[in-house]
């Protein structure tokens, strides 16, 4: 189980469920399927899928959940077909137009017929919880999903204060400069894409892969104004990601000689492998983690952000 996405959030206070307790406080949100007139369903499924039993796994001190989503797939030009048809009709045979208000009141009707008709579609969200070092970590691409996960775990859990990560220096200014010419720390590497952006609004955006990022083009465009947005890192030879200007981290890849020491750990069965993975994978993180906040300037105090 290698997460290839990292949104870090601050747990406020002591976590103090166990992985058993934590199960048992999961249940009541279960995930169901969608309803015939449902548009999507989300509640909890087994970390492990068919391996697994319980709504939690843990290892390594941490404890693991997962979300499922199913949604109905309505393809919108579908909708709007079928829509235009029965405008149609109704213009034709009454001799009116059909105002805006009864054409959503018409597409309204045409999502009821069509919904217990749809075929519907899976994904799962991946976190996992921390307790000892406080963090919850959520393997998601997009902020919007990680706050669906939350907000599941809040009702589950009755609450639970958590803040996204806040940093003491702003990440676009440290990762600017280092394009810049400043040299990064010696556990980090530059990668070879970057997005960079105006911060004027509607300023301009330029995206480039597979660049020389200390080149001349890329000097111009900072000459220019433009700011880091996401950046290309590798971190002490063991892991690389983009990075974000939120310190979100995308497309999270373990290196070499992490898969190596998980290819050298034994596992008998898939769910000895995901145990096995899970466990290298937090251990990465554990060190990962505190190092980034490190390098942003440390965490900023709840005062401060106030």
């Amino acid at each position: 189980m290698w997460f290839r996405n990292l949104l870090l959030y601050r747990l406020n206070t002591a976590f103090d469920p166990s992985a058993e307790h934590l199960h048992e406080q999961l249940q009541a949100g279960t995930f169901r399927a969608c309803g015939s007139l449902e548009m999507s369903s989300m509640g909890w499924d087994r970390p492990l899928g068919r391996h697994g039993h319980a709504l939690t796994h843990a290892a390594n001190g941490c404890i693991m959940v997962c979300a499922r989503i199913e949604e109905k797939v309505l393809p919108q030009t579908v909708v709007r077909e079928i829509l235009d048809e029965r405008v149609d009709e109704i213009e034709t045979e009454q001799m009116r137009r059909v105002p805006r208000k009864e054409r959503l009141a018409l597409r309204d009707e045409i999502l009821q017929d069509l919904l217990p008709k749809a075929f519907t579609r899976s994904s799962h969200i991946y976190a996992y919880i921390a307790p000892h070092e406080g963090w919850l970590v959520v393997d998601a691409s997009s902020v919007k999903k990680a706050e669906e996960v939350l907000t599941l775990l809040r009702k589950s859990l009755g609450s639970l204060p958590a803040t996204p990560l806040d940093v003491n220096t702003t990440p676009a200014a440290v990762m600017t400069s280092w394009l810049q010419g400043q040299a990064l720390p010696g556990d980090f590497v530059l990668g070879d894409e970057c997005e960079l952006r105006d911060p004027s609004q509607d300023g301009g955006i330029v995206r480039c892969r597979r660049q020389d990022l200390g080149g001349e083009e890329i000097q111009t465009h900072l000459q220019a104004g433009k700011q880091v947005a996401r950046l290309a890192l590798e971190w002490n030879e063991r892991l690389a990601c983009v990075l974000g200007e939120d310190l979100a981290v995308r497309r999270l890849r373990f290196l070499d000689v992490v898969q190596e020491e998980a290819k050298q750990t034994e596992a008998g069965d898939a769910a000895a492998r995901f145990d096995a993975d899970f466990a290298l994978m937090t251990l990465e993180l554990s060190r990962f983690i505190p190092r980034l906040v490190e390098v942003f300037g440390g965490e900023q105090s709840p005062a401060a952000a106030a």
